[in-house]
């Protein structure tokens, strides 16, 4: 990691004070920009995201994503904890702590609601910033890109019964033109630019492509820093107003992350996955989906909700948790190769 990246979590938290600070100062200002957005897609948040995605993209060879199929056992693992394990610990976690530890420091009227965000949070993994995630740990990009690509098929027809069914609801309104606007923002067209992008400079050689490469990576993190600074600007007024309840909310969302991080983890060294594939495994079975589960979070039960909130409140926590489990499954490394002999060989982009 460049010192830059070592340090990572520092800036974090310096854009984190400073989002909170200038979303309380021009409250009026950060209105203005979240109101820049088409089906719940904040527009100026697409363009960081693109900013943040590209660089990751242009790495990826499409003629080597058939080698995807020597990961099967990492697929297997994060489908399991994506849409068999996490939708349904978030319930338990989120019944507990949120329906019984804290339930006498919450508003009871919000009880409910607030499960039901957390539910919502964990049914919609995540999409374009798991290639922030992947890079950063040095992940496969091509097992990245295809799990992506497939976590994203399998949304549509798996979350509304998904969430139909723990949130005990018949009929769920899903916002179908959040999901798929979102799906072609930051998947499909992003994907498109960089393959073209990335042909063009390896035609003119690969030194064109690494020169590129190098000037894009410091504008993919300050990309990252950017968006921190504008979701915490968003919600400065929440998080100065209702600091308990958005602390206490953050409690199962933070468990649940780690919870299905270390189990994608420890399922992918047991079943002999690759690290370079196990770590961005983890990440994926970890992360959300947060403009969809947002954007349902308030069709469902309205802007005010606690639904919404609680969805919020996976916004916040998300990139500051996520960058501490990108240090550890980095940090393990070594513990993870030294216990796995029956390991699968690395691809040639990443040797073990």
């Amino acid at each position: 990691m460049s010192t830059f990246e070592q340090y990572l979590s520092v800036w974090v938290a310096l854009c984190i004070v400073v989002g909170v600070g200038l979303g309380h100062a021009f409250p009026a200002a950060f209105a203005a920009v979240a109101a820049l957005e088409v089906a719940n897609v904040n527009l100026l948040v697409a363009v960081l995201i693109w900013l943040m995605i590209v660089p990751m993209l242009l790495k990826i060879d499409f003629g080597a994503l058939g080698e995807v199929r020597n990961h099967w056992r990492g697929v297997g693992v994060t489908l399991f904890v994506n849409w068999a394990v996490k939708p349904f610990s978030m319930a338990l976690l989120g019944a507990f702590f949120i329906g019984h530890l804290f339930a006498p420091m919450l508003p009871s009227d919000q009880i409910q609601s607030y499960i039901a965000g957390l539910i919502l949070l964990a049914a919609a993994p995540c999409t374009a910033m798991v290639f922030v995630w992947s890079n950063l740990c040095e992940g496969e990009p091509h097992f990245t890109l295809s799990q992506v690509a497939l976590n994203d098929l399998l949304m549509v027809v798996l979350f509304a019964p998904l969430v139909g069914l723990l949130l005990g609801v018949a009929s769920i309104t899903v916002p179908w033109s959040t999901l798929l606007l979102s799906v072609a923002l930051y998947i499909v067209v992003p994907v498109v630019v960089a393959q073209v992008w990335r042909r063009a400079l390896t035609a003119l050689g690969t030194g064109a492509l690494q020169r590129v490469l190098g000037i894009l990576q410091p504008v993919s993190l300050v990309a990252l820093l950017a968006t921190l600074v504008l979701l915490f600007g968003f919600q400065g007024e929440q998080i100065l107003t209702q600091p308990v309840v958005i602390g206490l909310l953050a409690v199962p969302i933070v468990i649940q992350v780690y919870l299905n991080a270390g189990l994608a983890y420890w399922l992918s060294r047991k079943l002999g996955v690759a690290w370079c594939v196990a770590a961005p495994a983890a990440l994926i079975g970890a992360s959300n989906f947060f403009e969809l589960s947002v954007a349902a979070a308030i069709s469902l039960f309205g802007l005010n909700s606690g639904a919404a909130l609680a969805t919020v409140v996976g916004v916040l926590v998300e990139v500051p948790v996520m960058l501490s489990v990108v240090r550890i499954v980095r940090a393990s490394r070594g513990w993870y190769e030294n216990g796995n002999a029956a390991v699968n060989a690395s691809s040639p982009a990443h040797p073990r």
